[in-house]
């Protein structure tokens, strides 16, 4: 079993700046492909970044350039740096950490873009 558990959302201006944390219970994280997923009321949930266990990461379209994933095993924890926010970055963000067998997620945190 695996918690996430997500910090850093909030509000912020067009233009400005964020950087979510996911701290998980267990140092078994560093195994997984680790995400950030966003969803707005109405729409599935999207990717937004992930990275692998060797540290490759892989961005949506809509923010390469704009955010960076990182992740620091010794804290067990990765990290979302976003920037040059937009207000169509506003949605739930969601931490997840997958498995062969299982993905896990956390309870998500509010990211609010105004205009």
């Amino acid at each position: 079993q695996v918690q996430l558990v997500e910090s850093g959302g909030g509000l912020v201006q067009a233009g400005g700046s964020l950087r979510l944390s996911c701290a998980a219970s267990t140092n078994a994280f560093s195994n997984s492909v680790a995400g950030w997923y966003r969803q707005t009321p109405g729409k599935q949930r999207e990717l937004v970044a992930e990275i692998s266990a060797g540290g490759t990461t892989n961005y949506a379209d809509s923010v390469k350039g704009r955010f960076t994933m990182s992740r620091d095993n010794a804290k067990n924890t990765v990290y979302l740096q976003m920037n040059s926010l937009k207000p169509e970055d506003t949605a739930v963000y969601y931490c997840s950490a997958r498995y062969i067998l299982h993905t896990y997620w956390g309870q998500g945190t509010q990211v609010t873009v105004s205009s």
